[in-house]
């Protein structure tokens, strides 16, 4: 009798998700949607909204402030619909006397009316505009996760309050209950089956002869496999112009996480470049060069930039290769902005794709934190969000001018992606998440104040 009741039990689950996930599949290989997951990025959205909740703060007799928790149910919805809070990606905590360059040092139109005789109190005033810059640090708090103006039942903005109300507790209990339980081992299967497509279809692939049928199937192959990934996150993705993607050449992007990769690879067919890595990313990395043309690197040639452009012209030459898609920033911003453009890419191609991407946090935070987080960690962050939404702009191609740098071509179509994809447009470096600023970079504001001193 037990036995027969386990059987049973097992057949109601196992056939609708084999069902289910049959669906997905089929629905992915043909680039198809019933929209279930725009329905359910809608529900979502309702749900955030009745759950929009702000903890009022009063003062008490010592001056400290704490939370006021005294109000009712209603009164929480009241402040709910009130709680209506934007978050700009470059607010101006302090009125700074001046803002700081990469490039240019201290920012000021003219120089000539600061002329004076050094004072001890110089000191001073460098030390109060040292504290404001990191007070209101640019630079730092794009290597860290969004803040969010209200709570998206994942993660809370308001930490000191664990407890907010009865009715948001249960909301954040039956949204665990769902993404992990639910969710997670729905997406985890999805995952399975669209990295074991890519590893069988790509090691067949790679034994036919060159030729455009290798091409079309390789292509086939590879929409398929990452439209699957897609859905293993609840991916609901929204392409613009697509009249502009790359047929060839380089296509650049902004870069979040590697998610990104799988989110442009299931519109278009892309060509690779990157370090070469060993384990489970190395497998799937040597089951993508065997369909078609990747540049992977060696740890030793990575350091070797004439290496590396020259087989980056190598690759672009050849007509009926890939578009190859590169994210100049060399690290994972957290997309609120877009920081700067290494100039390799620049220098090789006079003729750029631009791609900006920008993701709704409200669903999930897209950005790795790679300090904070491995890789699998990121991953399970991913598939245990709610879903994964985000805008993709295809961009006019941009064609070097006569006369321009490496440098400023790459400037001016980091501006052209930011201004699209509405992020701040930074000239700092990225590469700063994990290393201290240049000596170079110091001597300039240095040598700007030496320049004001009425001295012989």
């Amino acid at each position: 009798m037990g036995e027969q009741l386990i059987i049973a039990a097992f057949s109601i689950i196992f056939f609708p998700l084999v069902s289910v996930v049959t669906l997905v599949i089929v629905l992915a290989t043909f680039g198809k949607s019933f929209g279930i997951r725009r329905a359910y990025v809608g529900l979502l959205l309702k749900v955030f909204e009745a759950c929009k909740y702000k903890v009022p703060v009063k003062s008490t007799p010592d001056g400290a402030e704490e939370a006021d928790d005294s109000h009712s149910e209603d009164e929480d919805q009241e402040i709910g619909k009130n709680d209506e809070v934007s978050i700009d990606g470059d607010v101006q905590i302090i009125e700074k006397d001046f803002t700081l360059s990469a490039t240019k040092g201290l920012e000021k139109p003219n120089w000539a009316p600061f002329k004076k005789e050094f004072e001890l109190s110089d000191i001073l005033y460098f030390s109060k505009c040292g504290m404001e810059a990191i007070i209101d640090d640019t630079v730092t708090k794009r290597f860290s996760a969004e803040e969010l103006p209200s709570w998206n039942l994942l993660t809370r903005t308001q930490k000191p309050y664990p407890f907010m109300s009865i009715r948001l507790t249960l909301f954040w209990c039956i949204g665990c209950f769902v993404r992990y339980m639910i969710l997670l081992p729905f997406r985890i299967t999805i995952a399975f089956i669209g990295i074991m497509w890519m590893i069988i279809s790509t090691a067949f692939i790679g034994y036919l002869p060159p030729g455009s049928f290798k091409r079309k199937l390789n292509r086939f192959a590879s929409l398929m496999s990452f439209r699957i990934l897609v859905r293993a996150c609840s991916g609901l993705i929204t392409f613009h112009n697509r009249e502009n993607m790359a047929p060839n050449g380089i296509c650049v992007a902004n870069h979040t996480s590697p998610i990104d990769v799988i989110i442009l690879s299931c519109d278009n067919c892309y060509a690779m470049i990157g370090q070469a890595h060993g384990g489970f990313l190395g497998v799937l990395q040597r089951s993508l060069a065997r369909a078609t043309a990747h540049i992977w690197f060696e740890r030793s040639e990575t350091k070797d930039r004439t290496l590396v452009a020259k087989r980056l012209s190598s690759h672009i030459a050849g007509k009926n290769n890939l578009p190859i898609l590169i994210f100049p920033e060399g690290t994972c911003i957290n997309n609120t902005s877009v920081m700067m453009f290494k100039k390799g890419s620049f220098e090789v191609s006079s003729i750029i794709y631009p791609v900006a991407i920008k993701y709704d946090p409200q669903f999930g935070d897209a950005f790795w934190n790679s300090s904070k987080h491995s890789w699998t960690q990121h991953l399970l962050q991913i598939m245990t969000s709610w879903a994964l939404v985000c805008d993709v702009w295809y961009l006019p191609p941009m064609v070097r001018k006569e006369n321009e740098t490496a440098v400023d071509f790459a400037n001016r179509v980091k501006s052209e992606i930011a201004r699209q994809g509405g992020l701040v447009d930074l000239e700092w470096d990225g590469g700063l998440k994990r290393t201290t600023v240049k000596e170079s970079m110091k001597e300039v504001p240095q040598e700007q104040y030496s320049n004001i001193l009425k001295v012989d």
